[in-house]
């Protein structure tokens, strides 16, 4: 009997019990706030590492732009953790998603004007904060609202500027005035700041004229330490390249969208360029252009003297007979072919075949290995592609095309399609990441 009872006890430990704490934090990691809590409960061991710092370095908080009980909840949950947790915290990201009316707004300020508050007293670790979206100028944010949540984010700044390293407040869409508030209580009782990555793309709201301002040249002034720098083409002059030049043994990216609403008529310098590029050697810039397509107005802005590492071009569906790309193709783009390594086009090029055009293009820049296309386009024009990358005349890595045609059915595109495809498997399969397919645009 006493054998048997010995052979059905079970062991004094699981093996749960003597999991490494790497493993257990792993497992952990991977928990949802509530499922964490839940497992705290389990013995002393788990609710010692519930308070792991490793647990509740990033955190990311998402609210909905529209009224749900159950998003409510989750949100309320996620800021009772962080503020529990907070000082452990390194990297914060927040989402606001289209906000519905003024009540969701405001319910948004007073929740970010706790958390933020409670951050700066508990926190000195915060690296990274991204705060993305927020369309501050929409009219669902009443001046009121909108006066609270700059005065939270400013104050914020003003604590927590010397730690960060990081800032995205992409999409704030703000006054250049109120933007400049912000941006300078990085640098409060300092007259530099440690950000080394910063994202204020359409930060400022559209139509204005950011490049004259001398109140955003002296914002820019005080950054000193740039590695990462994305903003608008309305916010380039030869004062911001100039200060950019003062401290560019740092700065290796400039990444400038420019959007048709926004004013980039302003003249910049070749020299002013050519200068920051002495100063930055290892600079690379990327171009992200929204509906600006007209060679005339692509040519004032795409300098020679620019290191130019990427090109984006995007008209959507729009067309106009009278534009050509034939001259941005052939004249302008391969004036970069020794430093172009990437390139996106999307354009309604149904009055205008660009096929020999864009081979030509692809082949002249050697460094080239991405690109992207969605146009009109003969369905052997991939063929090309492929036919010269076998023979070592390009060295792609990432091709993806969108065939556009004026068809309801594709059928004969795609069957061309898999033809080439099995022609090319091995070289496709071997060297490139590859997508292409037929795109009815009726």
């Amino acid at each position: 009997m006493d054998e048997e009872s010995e052979l059905i006890q079970p062991q004094d430990q699981s093996c749960w019990a003597t999991l490494p704490d790497v493993c257990l934090c792993r497992v952990f990691w991977w928990l949802g706030d509530r499922d964490r809590s839940r497992a705290a409960l389990v013995c002393r061991k788990w609710n010692q590492m519930m308070y792991s710092a490793d647990l509740w370095r990033y955190r990311t908080i998402t609210f909905s732009g529209r009224p749900s009980r159950v998003h409510a909840s989750e949100v309320e949950s996620a800021l009772w953790y962080v503020k529990k947790f907070g000082r452990y915290l390194e990297r914060l990201e927040v989402k606001f998603l289209n906000p519905y009316n003024a009540v969701l707004t405001k319910k948004f300020q007073v929740t970010m004007r706790g958390l933020l508050s409670c951050l700066s007293k508990s926190n000195n670790r915060l690296k990274s904060l991204s705060i993305q979206h927020l369309e501050l100028d929409r009219l669902v944010w009443r001046n009121s609202i909108r006066s609270s949540f700059i005065r939270s984010l400013s104050f914020f700044l003003k604590k927590m500027g010397k730690h960060l390293d990081y800032l995205n407040l992409k999409g704030a869409r703000l006054t250049v005035e109120q933007g400049c508030h912000i941006l300078d209580s990085l640098s409060h009782l300092r007259n530099e700041n440690v950000i080394s990555e910063l994202n204020i793309e359409d930060y400022f709201s559209h139509h204005l004229a950011v490049y004259s301002s001398p109140q955003f040249k002296k914002t820019m002034s005080t950054f000193h330490n740039l590695v990462s720098l994305n903003l608008n083409y309305n916010c380039i002059s030869d004062e911001l390249l100039e200060n950019l030049c003062e401290n560019a043994s740092t700065l290796w990216t400039i990444n400038i969208k420019c959007h048709i609403h926004d004013p980039h008529g302003q003249v910049i310098w070749g020299m002013s360029w050519a200068k920051l590029a002495r100063q930055a050697t290892n600079l690379k810039v990327n171009f992200y252009f929204e509906r600006i397509m007209k060679y005339e107005r692509l040519a004032r802005i795409l300098l020679q003297e620019i290191p130019v590492r990427s090109i984006s071009l995007r008209s959507c569906y729009f067309s106009d007979p009278d534009w050509s790309m034939r001259p941005t193709l052939i004249d302008l783009l391969p004036t970069f072919r020794h430093t172009l390594q990437k390139l996106t086009f999307e354009f309604n090029n149904n009055h205008e075949s660009l096929d020999e055009e864009l081979h030509l293009l692809i082949v002249s820049c050697r460094k080239l290995f991405y690109f992207k296309i969605w146009a009109f386009l003969d369905v052997r024009f991939v063929e090309r592609i492929l036919k010269s990358q076998k023979e070592r005349q390009c060295a792609l890595r990432t091709l993806k095309v969108r065939i556009y045609t004026n068809r309801y059915e594709t059928n004969e595109e795609d069957r061309t399609l898999r033809e080439i495809y099995r022609k090319y498997r091995k070289l496709i399969d071997s060297e490139l990441s590859y997508f292409v397919i037929a795109y009815p645009m009726m």
